[in-house]
């Protein structure tokens, strides 16, 4: 790993651990609201086509947030476990160490600039 000093460590998992929280409150807001959206369905009296597109747009924007949220909280938790398993910070496809500088900005990055660039370019299989 090439990362110099016990600090960065200490800085990186505090930046996992807020990132976590946050992640963690915006699922939680996201359910409650979720959850109460039927109450508010019934509370609106008129609707029409426009306003029944409106809302299934807003519920697919939510869901595609949600899973967003979903995805990169798994991410950070899996960090954070690198972290405390002492892999941190190697590139999990090349095995090389990923620079602090990635780190920094991308605190959850498991893989180094290139090989990440080359997973996000491979053909992926459809799975429709």
């Amino acid at each position: 790993m090439d990362v110099p000093t016990q600090t960065h460590l200490t800085e990186l998992r505090q930046l996992l651990v807020y990132r976590q929280r946050e992640l963690e409150s915006e699922i939680h807001a996201a359910e409650l609201a979720r959850r109460d959206a039927p109450v508010a369905a019934v509370v609106q009296e008129v609707r029409d086509g426009k306003d029944e597109a409106g809302l299934a747009q807003g519920t697919a924007v939510d869901d595609a947030q949600q899973r967003r949220d979903l995805d990169e909280l798994a991410c950070v938790q899996a960090a954070l476990r690198r972290l405390d398993d002492g892999s941190y910070g190697d590139c999990s496809d090349c095995g090389e160490p990923i620079p602090l500088r990635r780190l920094l900005v991308q605190p959850a990055a498991m893989r180094c600039a290139a090989c990440q660039a080359a997973h996000e370019h491979r053909p992926r299989a459809d799975t429709h």
